[in-house]
């Protein structure tokens, strides 16, 4: 620990995101400007969907999307708003094969999601899975990456291939919320229904958009049996 303490002092860690020495960098390694850069989705927010309202003030109420449809899940989650430092984290993380930047994001959604989780009193952790196609094209899968963390911070094991995406889809960027929708749907499967069956099932993955992909993947969840189903992200588009 002292020459760990002295190798800090003469070559200080650099920030993940601006690449400026912190001397105190932590578990993180993130500089106060880039952490403070970063907006936690706080109320008023929808409490299903999770969906921040971007207003000042108010309560937590539903939003619109999930008072005429609400989704096959209880609730979902995102710690961050999907943005600045935290969009480009991800970005790396995904598309740049940083995959040791899923330690200081996975850390960050535990640090906002914590409450939320114990709340859920989760079972079993289920990351979001790729098609063997993508997995192959990534190397790896970053919900299982992020998962790993946070199964460690919350006590609860992670199935890797419980849930499995039994057909590729086109990417979700460029489509809209409909489209979304009809991509993944019929898109994913329970392997062995009998390891969720009656338990209480949290999702994870990197981010929601629209929440489609974790309302299909809670939807087949349900038809295993699943005693509830809830979801977390590190981040949450606007």
């Amino acid at each position: 620990m002292l020459l760990r303490g002295l190798l800090d002092v003469l070559f200080p860690p650099l920030c993940h995101v601006c690449r400026k020495p912190v001397p105190e960098a932590g578990e993180l390694h993130l500089c106060p400007d880039c952490r403070g850069a970063m907006t936690p989705v706080a109320s008023p927010c929808c409490p299903v969907c999770g969906i921040p309202f971007g207003t000042e003030g108010g309560i937590d109420h539903p939003c619109g999307d999930c008072l005429t449809a609400p989704p096959p899940f209880d609730a979902a989650r995102g710690a961050l708003v999907f943005a600045g430092p935290v969009q480009e984290l991800i970005h790396r993380f995904k598309y740049g094969h940083k995959v040791h930047l899923r330690r200081p994001l996975a850390l960050l959604a535990v640090e906002h999601l914590t409450p939320f989780v114990r709340g859920v009193a989760p079972d079993l952790i289920v990351p979001v899975p790729l098609h063997r196609v993508r997995l192959r094209e990534r190397g790896f899968n970053q919900a299982i990456l992020i998962g790993e963390v946070m199964a460690r911070h919350w006590g609860a094991p992670l199935l890797r291939d419980t849930l499995r995406r039994v057909r590729p889809t086109a990417p979700q960027v460029a489509l809209s919320a409909p489209q979304r929708r009809e991509n993944v749907r019929g898109a994913f499967s329970v392997a062995v229904p009998e390891r969720v069956e009656g338990r209480r099932v949290l999702l994870v993955d990197d981010v929601c958009t629209t929440g489609s992909t974790l309302a299909e993947c809670a939807r087949v969840l349900r038809r295993a049996g699943v005693a509830s189903v809830a979801a977390v992200t590190v981040a949450r588009a606007p």
